[in-house]
């Protein structure tokens, strides 16, 4: 399959004036590495920092907002240098305390992905905030803002290419966790360039993202088998949170724009994840599989919907030429980002994406396994009986 032609943006050199960046979310995972790679770089004179909370990043311009507000248009338009003891200044001065000024780029890391959070707040909280940061952004004259997604907006189905080419229809539906969410943020993001002349968004889909993350797909890999259903042929890609933000800096940096994937290499099948893994699988007919995934959820045994099985049924892989075709490539491959995976997992437990503590695994996934094994069916369902009961 030919890949699409790459939108590719020079890359900045010469006298070109140095950028001023904002990070949303900047105290999670992400923002913070992105923060520490976006203070090294020279490209880069200033660095704003917002959240709810002051993170750990030491240079960078810290404002705690929430992100719904939209105050923070007047942020991203007049904010200065940085206010107060905690909050700090670059190691290179950067020119910050003599010449405040707007924002050049925002980048949009501020996501609610919490399993166990309600799904109501969670999608108020994603959707309006990506709606009010687009808006504040065009507001402040912003000229460009990095949205940052998922690979799982293309829908996880049989007839998938392998790999997915970055302009492949969207074809998922709102039955897995947050991805609902994610294809509203993706509408925003088509949407705004046209209702603001002038601003550009760029949008990254990570693959499975791995790194002090926890997901549905993370959480698969904590049970005591691999639930396979029949008839299927999962083949799984990963992203190390290292290559995202890497990625993200070249989108900062107008290296590239559009739609973007980002992932490892190629991918790993079903059966080599296993023998990597050393986990067994457990099959079963996809009924059984769906059925009891559908029920467990609408009992509130289980965070996971029923549409999540289908990212561990179909392929999604993605081919991320747009950001090849810039000259950027992985530091991880799908063996090494899987290896790191089952390394932060150990010792955690999962059934049907519910992690328990040590005293459930002992007694829930015994029971669970002479009835539906992984899915753990009969024991959740026996336990929300008893519960009632009391």
């Amino acid at each position: 399959m030919s890949s699409p032609e790459p939108a590719v943006r020079a890359a900045r050199n010469g006298p070109a004036a140095p950028l001023t960046v904002a990070v949303t979310g900047a105290a999670g995972g992400v923002g913070s590495l992105l923060i520490e790679r976006l203070l090294a770089a020279t490209d880069i004179r200033r660095v704003l920092a917002l959240d709810e909370r002051i993170g750990d990043a030491k240079g960078a311009e810290w404002h705690t907002i929430d992100i719904r507000d939209p105050a923070i248009a007047d942020l991203l338009r007049t904010s200065g240098a940085a206010r107060g003891p905690s909050q700090g200044t670059t190691t290179r001065e950067r020119d910050t305390q003599s010449a405040p000024g707007p924002v050049d780029i925002v980048v949009h890391l501020a996501l609610d992905l919490d399993l166990e959070a309600d799904p109501a707040a969670r999608t108020a909280y994603n959707v309006r905030g990506a709606q009010t940061v687009l808006t504040a952004a065009a507001a402040a004259g912003v000229r460009r803002v990095v949205l940052c997604t998922s690979a799982m907006v293309y829908g996880a189905l049989p007839d998938n290419d392998v790999p997915l080419a970055e302009d492949a229809e969207l074809r998922a539906t709102a039955d897995a966790t947050c991805v609902g969410d994610l294809l509203e943020i993706e509408r925003l993001a088509e949407r705004a360039p046209r209702a603001h002349p002038g601003l550009t968004v760029t949008v990254l889909r990570p693959a499975v993202l791995v790194g002090g993350t926890d997901t549905a797909l993370t959480r698969y890999f904590e049970s005591p088998r691999l639930l396979v259903v029949a008839g299927s042929r999962p083949r799984w890609q990963f992203c190390h949170v290292e290559d995202l933000v890497s990625a993200l800096e070249y989108a900062v940096l107008d290296k590239v724009d559009g739609e973007l994937a980002v992932g490892c290499d190629g991918w790993l099948e079903q059966e080599e994840v296993e023998e990597l893994s050393g986990i067994r699988r457990m099959e079963l007919p996809p009924s059984v599989a769906l059925g009891a995934a559908a029920r467990l959820h609408r009992l509130g045994l289980t965070p996971s919907p029923a549409g999540d099985l289908a990212y561990t049924m179909h392929p999604w892989v993605v081919s991320g030429s747009k950001l090849y075709e810039a000259g950027w490539r992985p530091a991880w491959t799908n063996e090494r980002v899987l290896a790191e995976l089952l390394a932060e997992v150990s010792g955690r437990h999962t059934v049907a994406g519910r992690r328990l503590g040590r005293k459930d695994a002992a007694t829930t996934l015994g029971a669970a396994g002479a009835t539906v094994a992984l899915v753990g069916t009969a024991a959740l369902v026996r336990r929300a009986r008893r519960a009632r009961r009391r």
